[in-house]
C-alpha cells in the first residue's frame, strides 16, 4: 500500500485535489483508500454514536451499509496505517493532512519539506496536469517505512531511502526488507527486520503447530495467518 498525503491550508484545494487523484487512480485500475486528518470531532453532536461515547464507551462501532469504528482516543498515524493495512488491501492511501509526517506529499501551497514532491495550484490544474502528477505518485511514493535500519540496502538508514525515492534517485524495490515479508513480526506498532532464516524458522513452526489442529470443520484458509501474543507479564508490571 503506497502512500500519498495531500497538505496545505485551508481553501487551497486539497480535497479537490484528493478525489481527482483517486479518479485518475482509479482509472489505472489501483484500489484506493482515504485518510482524512482533522482538529476537529468526526462524531456529531446529540447522534446515537455521540450519545454512546458520551456515556463512556472508549469504542463505537456502526454497521449498516457501511461499518465504521472511533476510538475514544487520536491513534497515530502508524497505528492508523497498520489497522487499515489489516483490514483491507490496498494499492493507495491518499491522506489529506499529516503535514509533518514522512510520506510523500504534495502541497497545494508553497511550502515544502524533504517529502515533498511537488506544489501545485489546484484551481489552474486541468486534466492532463492531473495525469501528469498522477505518474509522479506513481513513481515517487512508497509504502509504510520499515523503520527497521537494518543495513540490507546501501542506505544508512531507512528515513534517507524514502528520501532518496522522494528525489526520483531509487525505488522502492531496492528496499530488502519489502522483498522480505512473507513473516512480519510487529512489537507494539514497530517492524522488527527479520532474516530469511528467521522467516522460515517462524514459518516451518507455526505451521507445523497448525497441521496437528483440527480446523477442517471451521472453514479456514491459510492464505494469511495472524499470531498475536499478548505479554501480561509487561502489561501488570506498566499499572
Amino acid at each position: 500500500m503506497k502512500i500519498l498525503a495531500i497538505v496545505g491550508t485551508k481553501n487551497t484545494g486539497k480535497t479537490t485535489l484528493v478525489t481527482k487523484i483517486i479518479h485518475e487512480l482509479v482509472k489505472r485500475h489501483y484500489s484506493v483508500g482515504t485518510l482524512k486528518h482533522t482538529h476537529h470531532d468526526f462524531d456529531l453532536k446529540d447522534k446515537d454514536t455521540w450519545k454512546h461515547r458520551e456515556a463512556g464507551a472508549e469504542l463505537v462501532v456502526g454497521s449498516g451499509e457501511n461499518t465504521f469504528f472511533m476510538i475514544n482516543e487520536a491513534l497515530d498515524l502508524e497505528e492508523i496505517l497498520k489497522i487499515i493495512e489489516d483490514i483491507r488491501k490496498l494499492d493507495y492511501l491518499i491522506i489529506e493532512g499529516f503535514k509533518y509526517s514522512n510520506y510523500p506529499k504534495i502541497s497545494t501551497t508553497e511550502v515544502k519539506d524533504d517529502f515533498t514532491i511537488a506544489n501545485v495550484n489546484v484551481f489552474e490544474m486541468n486534466n492532463g496536469d492531473i495525469s501528469s502528477l498522477t505518474n509522479l505518485v506513481e513513481e515517487r511514493t512508497y509504502s509504510r517505512i520499515p523503520d527497521a535500519n537494518c543495513n540490507y540496502c546501501d542506505f544508512d538508514s531507512c528515513l534517507d531511502m524514502a528520501k532518496a525515492i522522494i528525489r526520483g534517485e531509487t525505488f522502492e524495490e531496492v528496499c530488502k526488507m519489502k522483498k522480505l515479508r512473507e513473516v512480519q513480526l510487529f512489537i507494539g506498532n514497530k517492524m522488527i527486520p527479520l532474516n530469511p532464516f528467521v522467516q522460515d524458522i517462524i514459518k516451518k513452526s507455526v505451521l507445523g503447530i497448525l497441521s496437528s489442529l483440527k480446523t477442517d470443520d471451521l472453514e479456514v484458509t491459510q492464505d494469511k495467518i495472524e499470531l498475536l501474543i499478548r505479554n501480561v507479564e509487561t502489561q501488570n508490571k506498566d499499572r
